[in-house]
């Protein structure tokens, strides 16, 4: 199947679908997008002041789960934007995604269409604005989505990088840099042998675990059916950097060359070690350090803790999620609270505000 918006190889996909993440069900449907549904929490892309005072209302734990409709998602959890087939019209697609889970789940959600992408062509671009256009057409509403990091390939090297940033920040990372003399970073390809072993594919699964538990959203929670095909594919276009201590594994980062870009996917972490090294920095410089190496155009380093990334001299490009709620007083309230789920627009927005008087 061809898509819009596809920027990850095929193998990633096929592993979603073939091995999705932990309580969720998928499916191709609607002329060939993928979709998945799962239980949703309506809080999880809350502002994160208001989702704690939420949190802290009374009974909160008792009538929680009426927080957690079903929810049907068109998309996947391992692409950046949302997947749209390139061989029907919009409107023809719009329709079929609504006869298809419009009235079966009280929520559906089409998420992560761009937002005139630079990472992506006029062509897929313009069909996706079209696309957002049928779907409110249809009574969806529109969510401002989250930030994705990126970064242009026009540096020569590390050096030539930080000098671009403020004198306070290439400061503070050249100290966390330092640490990068005492790891041994060896990179291999998915597919090489030492996928083979169990254990090791044990290892990389926990480091992973490390991760997700911390993180503030737990949402899709991969498995390890998924790391382990996913590790032992040659043809996933995979490079994985592995960051050795004392000659103990305490980091890695699954990213994929595609066209000209490096692709940022997946990192696992053994902690406390991995944050003693600044080992999120380190590995940050060394993605940006491969990417120009290999005459890349583009660094792209995902979804999540737009902070740092921003602090770390990433760009950002912004998606819309369309939403249709079947029960139409819900779909009335929902809409009108919609600003509310809308974090990364808004600290994009904050971020701005700070990048143009910082600059004025």
């Amino acid at each position: 199947m061809s898509y819009f918006n596809q920027l990850e190889p095929d193998a990633l996909i096929r592993h979603f679908l073939a091995y999705p993440p932990q309580d969720f069900d998928v499916w191709v449907g609607a002329g060939g997008m993928p979709l998945f549904a799962a239980d949703f929490d309506l809080l999880t892309t809350l502002d994160p002041s208001i989702r704690s005072r939420v949190m802290r209302l009374p009974g909160y734990s008792y009538w929680r789960k009426y927080l957690q409709p079903k929810t049907c998602f068109a998309g996947t959890t391992v692409s950046e934007y949302a997947l749209l087939p390139d061989d029907r019209p919009a409107e023809e697609l719009a329709d079929q995604l609504l006869r298809e889970a419009g009235s079966q789940y009280p929520l559906l959600i089409v998420k992560d269409v761009p937002l005139q992408s630079p990472l992506l062509d006029a062509r897929c671009n313009a069909f996706s604005q079209a696309f957002l256009q049928a779907l409110k057409a249809r009574d969806f509403f529109l969510v401002d989505g989250q930030a994705l990091a990126w970064v242009p390939v026009d540096y020569a090297d590390s050096d030539d990088y930080l000098k671009r940033l403020s004198s306070g920040r290439r400061k503070d990372l050249r100290r966390k840099l330092k640490t990068r003399s005492s790891l041994d970073i060896q990179v291999c390809s998915c597919g090489d042998s030492r996928f083979d072993d169990p254990a090791f594919v044990d290892l990389f699964y926990r480091l992973y675990l490390n991760v997700f538990r911390q993180s503030e959203i737990h949402f899709d929670l991969l498995t390890r059916e998924f790391f382990h095909a996913l590790l032992r594919d040659g043809n996933s276009q995979g490079v994985v950097f592995l960051y050795y201590h004392d000659g103990r594994l305490i980091g890695y980062n699954i990213c994929f060359v595609v066209g000209d870009a490096l692709i940022d996917k997946y990192v696992g972490f053994e902690y406390p070690a991995a944050r003693e090294c600044n080992l999120y920095h380190v590995s940050w410089f060394y993605n940006l350090e491969y990417a120009a190496t290999h005459h890349l155009k583009y660094y792209i380093a995902g979804w999540t803790d737009p902070e740092i990334k921003a602090y770390l001299g990433a760009r950002f490009s912004l998606t819309q999620h369309a939403v249709f709620v079947r029960n139409p007083l819900l779909r009335f309230i929902l809409r009108r609270l919609s600003p509310l789920f809308e974090s990364d627009k808004n600290w994009a927005d904050g971020y701005k505000k700070d990048e143009t008087s910082a600059n004025s």
